[in-house]
């Protein structure tokens, strides 16, 4: 075998290992923000609801909230061919946000497919993301852990709701998990880093164009200087030769 035919065979074989070791991690219901889910902030995120059946489409998901950290502000965007209902309950604990005391929190959002036919739900084969607005996100703990359950139309029910134990393999079937980031200053996340880098992008631009008319300026300076010199020098040799000719007369 020669030397390319052996990296052939050596690329395809990892190309294969990593289709393999990636497709468990795809199969499963996970959440994941829309750039950055910052402590104290407020963030966007997906839930990824993958379908694993052959014959039967999935035509319900649910997603239960964590208790332990309350979220008072959850928002569905809307998905066509899917109703949202958010549930709230009473807390035994009050929130405060914004210097108001919150006294429910969401506790689930669930998402049925409306409609009829083939096309209801998510196919095999195919998966659906649905999007939620959330915040405020809390400041003391680095994730948040949700409880999904994926319902089929032939009645078939799967719970993702085993937590991921530090150092331990992957549960077979994982509860969903938001990783939250270091807090950021003005609690926007990533709207926050994008307005810093619109602001540091403007500083660039303003420091180019005074950097440009400052070039501009001295070019023009140095250009009158040269100009002046050539006339001053002018001006003098005009009266020399002026002076030469009046000594001679």
């Amino acid at each position: 075998m020669n030397k390319i035919s052996r990296v052939s065979v050596v690329g395809a074989a990892a190309a294969s290992a990593v289709l393999v070791l990636s497709v468990p991690a795809f199969a499963h219901v996970s959440v994941q923000p829309e750039g950055v889910a910052a402590k104290g902030g407020y963030a966007v995120v997906n839930f990824k609801v993958p379908n694993e059946r052959d014959d039967a489409a999935t035509t319900k998901v649910e997603v239960n909230f964590p208790t332990d950290h309350p979220l008072a502000s959850v928002m569905p965007e809307p998905i066509p061919g899917w109703t949202a209902k958010v549930t709230k309950s009473k807390l035994d604990k009050p929130l405060e946000m914004h210097g108001e005391k919150i006294d429910q929190a969401v506790s689930q959002v669930t998402w049925t497919a409306d409609g009829s036919g083939k096309d209801k739900g998510i196919q095999p084969g195919f998966f659906q993301k649905f999007p939620l607005s959330i915040g405020q996100l809390p400041e003391d703990t680095d994730e948040l852990v949700f409880k999904a359950i994926q319902t089929y139309d032939n009645k078939e029910v799967v719970r993702w709701i085993e937590p991921q134990a530090k150092g331990q393999e992957e549960p077979e079937n994982p509860a969903p998990t938001l990783e939250l980031s270091a807090a950021t200053e003005d609690h926007h996340g990533g709207a926050a880093a994008d307005d810093k880098a619109e602001s540091g992008d403007d500083k660039a631009a303003a420091a180019a164009s005074s950097s440009d008319s400052s070039s501009d300026s001295d070019t023009t300076a140095r250009a009158l200087g040269i100009a002046g010199i050539v006339v001053g020098a002018a001006g003098v040799a005009f009266g020399v030769l002026a002076g030469r000719r009046r000594t001679n007369s």
